[in-house]
């Protein structure tokens, strides 16, 4: 992007020419997708965090019952799983925040 900003604002004594500067404009245009929606990010942010606890699930289940799961790799897990629930958890707060902020605004 700065790329074809820098070849759109170049003098013309600096080498860069019009046609290459549309060129540059139109490989960006083209490598740029559409960006997801919002809700659909969340929604996959909440299924990764159930299966990170799954996997916790599974690994301590694997410990208390003797299957050969090591006490480093249920720790592990159920960490993981923590640390992704706590996230989620913040970006909630975020989020709920930002919405009462915006509804306490007057216009």
């Amino acid at each position: 992007m700065l790329t074809a900003i820098n070849a759109v604002t170049a003098t013309p004594n600096s080498g860069a020419s019009a046609s290459g500067a549309a060129s540059l404009l139109n490989a960006g245009e083209q490598q740029t997708a559409s960006p997801a929606p919002f809700g659909d990010l969340i929604a996959d942010a909440v299924g990764q965090v159930g299966q990170l606890e799954r996997q916790a699930n599974v690994a301590v289940s694997g410990l208390m019952t003797g299957s050969g799961v090591d006490v480093h790799q249920a720790m592990i897990a159920t960490e993981k799983a923590n640390m992704a629930f706590e996230l989620t958890l913040a970006v909630r707060n975020k989020a709920v925040q930002a919405y009462q902020s915006l509804m306490g605004m007057q216009f």
